[in-house]
């Protein structure tokens, strides 16, 4: 897969933490649930959460047609996607030198509206499986009315990096004997039990039951 280095994503700030690699960034944006989506609009930068799907070279996001996000960003205008995964906590001597361990992502483009039926059923349907595998062929797939109240927009990955911290603190040699603990707290996301909505009657999927 080739990189996606531009002048823009080139990190500057730690780059040994650094990469432009697809097979770095793409699984940290499959692993994400949640993206965040930064725009401008009259001058004011505004960023919101959503939920994304990749599929192959572009990544999808989706929102109400009546939101502000989808209203702006549809024109086609640049647009910056992050997405973080926070692995553990990093619990130094020293105050300064306390951190976190995480896995990152920025995707910088261009969002264009999915106008193509075909296109845009395929881009929802992902988004769906993105939160739960399986899911968009168990579920009712969305009618006209619901696709024309929802706006999908196509970024290409053709300019991102990925940043990734790992490891423990990094404490200043004259603060190793310091009687203060450090180490890390590892930090995950576990799904639960599924919780059965009382007035369904369906037995639980294979892909809520088996273990993930």
């Amino acid at each position: 897969m080739p990189g996606l280095q531009s002048e823009r994503t080139t990190l500057h700030r730690l780059p040994e933490r650094g990469s432009h690699d697809r097979e770095v960034i793409d699984p940290i944006l499959d692993e994400a649930y949640l993206c965040h989506l930064g725009f401008t609009q009259d001058g004011q930068p505004f960023v919101i959460p959503t939920i994304h799907a990749r599929v192959g070279d572009v990544l999808y996001v989706h929102g109400s047609a009546a939101s502000r996000a989808m209203r702006t960003a549809k024109v086609g205008i640049p647009v910056c996607v992050t997405v973080t995964l926070l692995d553990g906590l990093v619990l130094a001597r020293s105050a300064f030198h306390h951190s976190m361990n995480y896995r990152s992502v920025i995707v910088l483009g261009t969002a264009i509206e999915v106008t193509d039926p075909a296109e845009k059923a395929a881009a929802l349907d992902a988004i769906v499986d993105h939160v739960l595998a399986g899911r968009a062929s168990d579920a009712r797939p969305g009618n006209d009315k619901e696709r024309k109240a929802t706006t999908v927009l196509r970024i290409p990955l053709t300019e991102a990096s990925a940043k990734v911290r790992t490891g423990g603190p990094k404490d200043d040699p004259e603060d190793m004997a310091l009687p203060v603990w450090a180490g890390v707290v590892p930090l995950r996301v576990v799904a639960g039990a599924p919780e059965r909505d009382p007035k369904c009657a369906v037995p639980a999927p294979r892909y809520l039951t088996k273990e993930r």
